[in-house]
């Protein structure tokens, strides 16, 4: 399993993420099955979220309560969670007082006296950066936190709240898979009228963005065809795309799970990838794409495959 730096910390971490946000439904022996899984991977890294489940905190609480880790074992791993999308009356709260409650229920459901990784899940239009900036200081002064970022943020909502939030931005979570992948198409059609990846949709280049900025990027839903509408293997409008994955997948003896992981992780930004899996089988997949090393013309073949054009 391929490391990479962590944002602007020492701290160095796994580029395969093992997503929880689907284990509600798990029985406890699922869920160590899963967690035993990423752990012989290499994998010590895994994303929550307030959020999923339903009710909030459910699936925190089903990965607390399944594994039931001592302190020694939590030590070795890196708990991420993300707060700020509300179910009820679907809406967005980036304040002080839920920032501080969303934590505090989080600290609980995990059994756990210290988060890794507290995320905002969304950008919050009514965000105060101010608000945001109190809540982060008080959760790192009391060792409730430790590292602060954001998910499917823009360059200039991340500048937004650099203008209060002194602690550094460390991840930046965002869709991105070989056929969602509008974040690193963008330009490469560049100064050509009329081709959609002509253009720069996202305030200036989220990629190059966080490569300045030492702000590690982590890609979610990295096997879907777009959003929320299934993965792109096998499916029938992806024959292209499907015929050079499983060609690839050959010539390097993986499955083709890998070699879709292995387009995101070859990208010198050092991705993340997080899976959303509960298949211990998709996760040691995954993880057996960690540093297989795609030629650049590997790479490109893929991107064009998924149907992006490079002039």
């Amino acid at each position: 399993m391929r490391t990479i730096p962590f944002g602007q910390t020492d701290s160095r971490v796994p580029n395969i993420v093992a997503g929880m946000m689907r284990i509600r439904e798990s029985s406890d022996d699922e869920v160590r099955a899963l967690y035993t899984a990423a752990r012989e991977a290499g994998i010590d890294f895994f994303d929550h979220a307030d959020l999923y489940g339903g009710q909030r905190h459910t699936c925190e609480r089903r990965f607390a309560s399944a594994l039931k880790l001592t302190s020694s074992e939590r030590e070795q791993i890196t708990l991420q969670t993300k707060t700020g999308i509300v179910a009820e009356e679907w809406h967005y709260d980036s304040s002080y007082d839920h920032i501080m409650a969303s934590a505090e229920g989080s600290l609980e459901a995990l059994g756990t006296d210290y988060i890794d990784v507290l995320l905002l899940h969304r950008p919050d239009a009514l965000v105060e950066p101010e608000e945001v900036a109190r809540a982060f200081d008080d959760l790192e002064a009391s060792g409730k936190v430790r590292a602060f970022g954001v998910s499917n943020h823009t360059p200039r909502q991340v500048e937004l709240l650099k203008t209060a939030v002194t602690q550094p931005i460390v991840a930046n979570q965002v869709q991105l898979s070989l056929t969602h992948s509008t974040i690193i198409a963008q330009g490469l059609t560049s100064n050509m009228a009329g081709e959609a990846d002509s253009i720069t949709r996202d305030g200036g280049g989220i990629i190059d963005y966080a490569r300045i900025n030492k702000i590690t990027l982590q890609a979610w839903s990295p096997f879907q065809k777009g959003f929320q509408d299934g993965v792109f293997f096998g499916a029938d409008e992806h024959t292209k795309l499907n015929a050079e994955l499983d060609r690839l997948a050959a010539k390097y003896g993986v499955t083709t799970t890998a070699i879709a992981t292995a387009w995101i992780t070859r990208h010198p930004a050092e991705f993340q990838v997080v899976l959303g899996t509960t298949k211990p089988g998709r996760i040691i997949d995954a993880a057996a794409g960690s540093d297989i090393p795609l030629t650049r013309g590997e790479w490109y073949g893929l991107i064009q495959a998924a149907g992006h054009k490079v002039p």
